[in-house]
């Protein structure tokens, strides 16, 4: 069998394996999540169902009068808010689905010990797992900022996860001119480090979140009409908060969320300038396409961020901005793989 029947062949395996669809199936779902996910922390939703896993004692959650009177007599601190109620609980079977999802995807794997991509499904069927945990104690715990902040970011490690679960299964090495392989060689530490500071950007924006400091600075470029406004960062970065306030709404004073907010723009400033020597260097080692991805992504990323300052944070710009960051993880994520998988042409001489 010639070389072009081999890939042929191999193609058709792989989309008659069921690990590869549900993988990409789960990733869609994550997609979900998280974008449900955002939009139930920014629409002040995050205990819009006071008990877990039910909503008020319900599988979905009080939708008539009779309903919403018992639940307020038996919820009496937290009346039923029925703007609150449905994206709270929409978000949890999406997650609970995925979950199952998950759960059968490493099941195929565990039938097929040796198969790639065993170790990254029971790698995801833990994270998953420790996912549904966070999303209890978020509630349990009034909206803890450090809780919903890992919250977060085990949202978008899951996703991450099954995407790359995705790229295994489906791509596979490719040749390249030597002198192109070289120079994509030369980035994987700028890749990796562009991961990392995006990663933490995502962790940032987590923080500022969970404690409603996105809005701290209203004015953009400058902050309160500074370049250097007072901030308390000791107070902003305090990861000892205690447990026990409701912290709905936030419980920091002002420079407290100024300064994580700083710290946030920051962090954008950061990773712009390191995805975009990214990208540009991409470009010029032979890959476009890539650098001009990269860049359109990093692009809209920083104008959604921009727009959510000047236009005080709509609720739709600020769960496309949720959406941008997890869509410029899995931009980088896939290029450091793509770049660690492919192999030199030799060239053949007569």
């Amino acid at each position: 069998m010639d070389v072009e029947s081999d890939i042929t062949e191999l193609r058709k395996n792989y989309k008659q394996d069921w690990r590869f669809r549900l993988a990409l199936i789960g990733t869609g779902l994550a997609v979900v999540v998280v974008v449900l996910g955002a939009f139930t922390r920014l629409a002040d939703a995050g205990l819009g169902c006071p008990d877990w896993p039910g909503c008020y004692g319900h599988l979905l959650w009080p939708d008539n009068q009779s309903e919403i009177a018992a639940a307020n007599a038996a919820f009496p601190d937290t009346p039923v808010e029925s703007d609150k109620t449905w994206p709270e609980m929409v978000h949890r079977y999406f997650a609970g689905i995925l979950m199952l999802l998950v759960a059968g995807l490493t099941y195929l794997f565990w039938r097929r010990r040796g198969h790639r991509g065993f170790i990254q499904s029971h790698i995801l069927l833990g994270l998953i797992t420790l996912q549904a945990a966070f999303g209890m104690w978020t509630v349990t715990l009034k909206l803890w900022p450090q809780v919903v902040t890992l919250h977060l970011l085990g949202g978008m490690a899951t996703l991450s996860v099954l995407w790359m679960l995705s790229e295994r299964l489906r791509y596979r090495k490719r040749l390249i001119p030597a002198h192109e392989f070289t120079a994509l060689q030369r980035l994987r530490p700028l890749a990796i480090a562009a991961v990392v500071v995006v990663g933490l950007q995502i962790a940032l924006g987590g923080w500022t979140s969970s404690n409603y400091a996105a809005l701290a600075c209203p004015d953009f470029p400058k902050c309160h009409d500074q370049w250097w406004p007072a901030a308390d960062f000791a107070e902003g970065f305090n990861i000892a908060q205690q447990i026990g306030p409701n912290y709905l709404g936030g419980a920091m004073e002002n420079d407290a969320r100024t300064a994580i907010h700083l710290t946030h723009r920051i962090g954008a400033i950061i990773v712009t300038l390191i995805v975009s020597l990214l990208a540009v260097l991409a470009w010029r080692a032979g890959s476009p396409r890539w650098g001009q991805g990269l860049l359109a992504v990093l692009g809209l990323q920083v104008a959604l961020g921009i727009a959510n300052v000047v236009m005080f944070l709509p609720l739709p710009i600020a769960v496309a901005h949720n959406a941008g960051a997890a869509l410029l993880l899995l931009s980088l994520l896939t290029f450091c793989y793509r770049i660690n998988t492919v192999q030199p042409a030799i060239k053949q001489y007569p």
